[in-house]
């Protein structure tokens, strides 16, 4: 199986993750709110599936969570590491 993952999703994956712990939810929680099967969310965070944008934009919102700060905060992971690499 070809794996969906790359380290820069696998950052985004990570920052999903602290968000939803953050707001002191369980994967169960967040997916009853988004009236989904809790493996829904496993499977993203796990990287057994992609979330695609409109899914991100529903999942931050029941979150609690602005998109843009997600995306910021990966940006700068990446760009972070992508120093990191070249030192």
């Amino acid at each position: 199986m070809k794996s969906i993952s790359s380290y820069e999703y696998d950052i985004f994956r990570r920052c999903m993750i602290a968000a939803r712990k953050e707001a002191q939810l369980t994967q169960e929680s967040l997916a009853k709110s988004l009236q989904k099967p809790q493996s829904f969310v496993a499977k993203y965070e796990n990287g057994e599936r992609r979330l695609d944008v409109v899914e991100f934009l529903i999942v931050t919102r029941m979150i609690g969570v602005d998109p843009c700060a997600i995306l910021r905060k990966v940006e700068q992971q990446i760009s972070e590491a992508s120093r990191e690499e070249k030192l």
